[in-house]
């Protein structure tokens, strides 16, 4: 093989890479342009994104509160009964 036979194939090879290279580029640019952002989006300070109004915080009663305690109470004691049987 001469030397301008080498010369020649090393010539067509830079010349492909440059056709590859530019191919990747304008993929690349494409790409970039109709790029999609990835996660959740970012909320707006002052915008809310639903139309739902928002959950009324449910209150209990005084009354309420004293049946649930005197419910547990209970339930412990027998809890606590239970075990002093098994021991």
């Amino acid at each position: 093989m001469g030397l301008t036979e080498i010369v020649a194939q090393i010539d067509a090879e830079i010349a492909r890479l440059q056709q590859a290279k530019s191919l990747l580029a304008a993929t690349e640019t494409s790409l970039a342009l109709r790029a999609i952002p990835r996660g959740r989006p970012k909320k707006n300070a002052g915008e809310t994104t639903s139309t739902k109004p928002a959950k009324k915080k449910r209150n209990l009663s005084p009354e309420g509160r004293a049946r649930i305690a005197e419910a547990v109470k209970r339930r412990w004691a027998l809890q606590k009964g239970k075990q002093k049987n098994k021991a």
